[in-house]
Formats: C-alpha cells, structure tokens, sequence
C-alpha cells in the first residue's frame, strides 16, 4: 500500500509542473466571461497553476515563487489596462504588482520570526526549555506524552515557526526513545512523535505569531477590511480552542495508539544526563531568554499599553539579537538557519491573493461559490460549517498551508462579502476559518511538522491516518461547538 502511495507521489511530482500548465491554458481557452476583467480571467488561470502546483510539489515552492511572479507579469502586463482598456498594463506594473507581498508587514513579521527561531537553534535555549519541563513532567508513559503536548503548546510562545519547533523536539524524543531501548516498531515511541507533530499543528491556531499561515490572513484582513488583530485578540480566541483539542489530542493519542509500556526505568535519570550534557545556562541563552520574554510582553500589551505594532516589535528585537556585543548571533550564524524558501513562498503568496483582490477575479469566483451551493441566505453556522469542511477537504492535497492560506484566503473573504445573511461578521468568520487551515492532521505530505516526524522512521502512513482521522473529526465538530457558543458570545459568528 505504501509503495502504490509512493508511486503515486512520484508520479505527480515528475508531472505535476505538466498538468499545472495544461489546466492554467485550460482555463484560457475558455472565453473572458462578460462579468470577468482580461486580467481576472488570467490571474484565475495562475491561481490553477498554483494550487495544482503546490498540491503536486511538481517544482519545489521556492521555484514556483519565481515561476508564478513571472506568470504574473507577463499574463497581466499583456493584458488590457483597466484605466485605458485600449493600451495593455505593461510588465513593469505587472511586475509590482506580482512583487507587493515582499512589502506588506506580514511579510516582514514571517522573515523576523525566522530569525528569532534561528536565535532560539543557535543558542539551544528551544532545547533546554523542551528538557526542564520533561524532566518535571515525569516518567510515566502517559506523562511523557502530556509533556510533548504541553512543550509544543509552551515553545509556540518564542519559536514562530512550526518547522523549527519540530526540529527542536524531535532529536529529544528521538534522546528519550533510545535511552529507553525502544525499538522504530514500538508504539510508544510513535505515539510521543506523533504527539510532537500534531500538537505543534494545534497551537498553529492558538498563537498568531506560531505560524506563517496566521500572517497570510491577517495580512488580507488588514487589505481588504483595513482591520488589524492584535496578538492578544487572537490568543484571547483561539487558545482556548486548542486548549480544548489539546486534551481531546491527549485522549485521541493514547486510545488509538496505547503505549505498551506503562512507566519508562531510568527515564529521569535519561532527561537529566541530556540536560548535563547542555552544560550550564550560557550567557546568550540568557540575553535571548530576556529579549524572548520582552517580545512576548509587547506582543500581549500592543494596542492596550502602547502603540507599536507585533511586526515592528518583532523586527526591533531581531535588530537586538544580532548586533555586535548586546546580541547573541551574527548575520553568518543565523544564514544557514533561515528558510528563505518559506519567506519566498509567503511573499509570493501575499501578491498572488492580492492580484486576485485587486483584479476582481477573487470576488467573481465567490459570486459564483455563493450561487453553487445557495449560500445567499444562510446563516452564519451553515455558512461557515460549509467553508470549513471545504477547506479541510482541500488540505488533503496541500503540503503547505502558507500556500493554501494564500489561495484561498482571498476568495473566502469575498464569499463572507457576499452573502446576504444579516449579521455576518467577515472578520472574525475569516479568522476562524483560518483556524482550519491549520488543520493538517491526516497524512504525512499535509504539513512539514508531520514529514519531520515521519522521517523518523516511527510513524507510518497508517498511524497517521488512524490518529488523525479522529483528530480532524473532532477538531471539525469543536469549530463549530465554539461557533455556537464562546465565539458567538465574543461576537464572531452572528
């Protein structure tokens, strides 16, 4: 079964850059529909090319930043100017125009945050946070587990970046697995990594800065509704959301994969020699732990005790972190720890769902979307029951959920504008929704978390779906619990 899965891998990624070009000319060989811009019928056709694209990983993300931004400024600029129909646009605007994600704030906050990740790698204080809760946790297999949950909930405060966060818990259980003899079939051993993986999913919702995808639409949000959420206003709703998947995680874990092993012998004794190992707190661990904390205090305070934004706080305590004597790692430390692919992506992603806004075409698909499924009038929980299974189906063949946020961030925006149904908060709407695209809970390719987990070697493709079926089933059913409830109370869903 695993190998016809890999096979069939294997065969979207040699062909997928093939079909993504053939359904993108597909769609222009349909006629511009009369209610559609030139450039609304173009940029629907790239948006095609990118999901298909991104969904098959036919090239990796960081070459079809550069092949969608090029697709951009030749389909657009070669289209009709809106001001002047009877000139073309031209490449040079196009160009800006396939470029203005590298400028908006969400941006600079998502390449920040992978500095701040790189400082947290560097100086090992991820690490050793990781292990002094272990070590108090206990050494009970369902204690060990809680652990891993609570850490990744913990870590999700000062790593923002869900890939890093994985890296730095993965080499811990993997620690913890061999000290304990553990073989890669135990089931132990692969309820504490599966633990790791969804956890650090789960608190993607709870915490904006946990992971690039929040930035994605709250950087729409702020486009199209001229609103911004604080990161208290966001914490303030989400994490109780996964506070309660949290334990639901816990339970789900330990029914459908129950370790066989109650107590581990000589566990503590296996946290402390890693903890020894580390040696003494240094001082950059230190001078990063202060500028952490001060972050996280800014954060929480912005727009309550002061007037500065979580973007441009974050960027400060970057600038702190790398200058000479006061920081604790210089421009050639943190390069190597960068993903500049993911900063790649994000900015191209921002300007695809941008294009889309702005050349209408995102509006004339949620026309349409409203019309297909009769939407007009329904009310706010249908409404939103009926977009969140929708996009976890769609996630299902995602491997990035910046990717999926920025395809369809856009078009759910103008859905929730759409609708006749008095009452409708977008804002709010569009953040819950966004909580689901977080969801990457069923197959190893939904999320980088779960593909670092899974090259471990003690989770299969089946642990996987055994484990996040339910997870997904619950997630799904507690989305719409709170939409009746708290986030009905706090006034997001009328």
């Amino acid at each position: 079964m695993e190998g016809k899965t890999e096979k069939k891998e294997s065969w979207l990624k040699k062909y997928g850059l093939f079909v993504a070009l053939a359904a993108m000319a597909a769609v222009y060989l349909v006629p511009t529909p009369a209610d559609l811009p030139t450039q609304g019928h173009r940029m629907i056709g790239i948006l095609v090319f990118a999901v298909l694209v991104w969904m098959t990983e036919g090239v990796s993300y960081p070459v079809s930043s550069f092949v969608i931004i090029t697709f951009m400024a030749f389909a657009l600029g070669m289209a009709p100017n809106p001001a002047h129909p009877d000139q073309i646009l031209g490449t040079g605007p196009a160009l800006s125009l396939a470029l203005s994600g590298f400028s908006s704030s969400a941006w600079a906050l998502v390449a920040a945050a992978m500095f701040l990740s790189a400082g947290m790698m560097i100086t090992g204080l991820d690490k050793r946070i990781a292990l002094i809760v272990m070590s108090h946790i206990g050494v009970k297999s369902n204690r060990l587990v809680i652990g891993v949950i609570f850490v990744g909930f913990l870590l999700s405060f000062f790593v923002p970046s869900t890939t890093a966060r994985v890296s730095c818990m993965v080499p811990i259980v993997i620690g913890i697995i061999r000290a304990f003899g553990l073989s890669q079939g135990s089931v132990f051993a692969g309820v504490l990594m599966m633990a790791v993986a969804q956890a650090d999913s789960l608190w993607n919702v709870g915490i904006k800065t946990a992971a690039a995808q929040n930035m994605v639409a709250i950087g729409f949000i702020q486009q199209v509704l001229g609103r911004d959420i604080s990161w208290l206003e966001w914490f303030i709703a989400a994490a109780p959301y996964a506070a309660v998947m949290s334990v639901i995680l816990y339970f789900i874990l330990i029914k459908t994969m129950p370790p066989e092993i109650k107590e581990m012998p000589g566990g503590r004794a296996a946290l402390d020699n890693m903890l020894k190992e580390m040696g003494p707190v240094t001082f950059p661990e230190k001078k990063l732990f202060v500028i952490a904390i001060l972050l996280l205090f800014f954060w929480v305070t912005e727009k309550k005790l002061h007037p500065f934004d979580t973007t441009t706080v974050t960027i400060a305590g970057i600038m702190v972190m790398m200058l000479p004597h006061f920081g604790v790692m210089s421009w050639k430390e943190a390069e190597p720890h960068i993903n500049w692919g993911t900063i790649s992506l994000f900015g191209v992603g921002i300007s695809l769902g941008t294009a889309l806004l702005k050349t209408n075409a995102a509006i004339w698909m949620a026309r349409h979307f409203v019309s297909l499924f009769g939407m007009e009038s329904m009310s706010a929980l249908a409404i939103l029951a009926i977009l969140a299974l929708f996009l976890i189906i769609i996630h299902l063949g995602f491997a990035s959920a910046t990717g999926l946020a920025a395809a369809m961030i856009p078009i759910i925006i103008a859905v929730l504008q759409s609708v006749k149904t008095p009452g409708i908060n977008v804002l709010g709407m569009t953040m819950i929704l966004q909580y689901t695209i977080c969801f990457g809970f069923i197959l190893p390719v939904n999320a980088p978390q779960n593909m670092v987990a899974y090259s471990t070697g003690y989770l299969t493709s089946k642990d996987f779906l055994k484990t996040g079926i339910p997870i997904t089933i619950a997630a799904y059913a507690m989305i719409l619990v709170f939409s009746m409830t708290y986030w009905h109370w706090l006034g997001y869903v009328g």
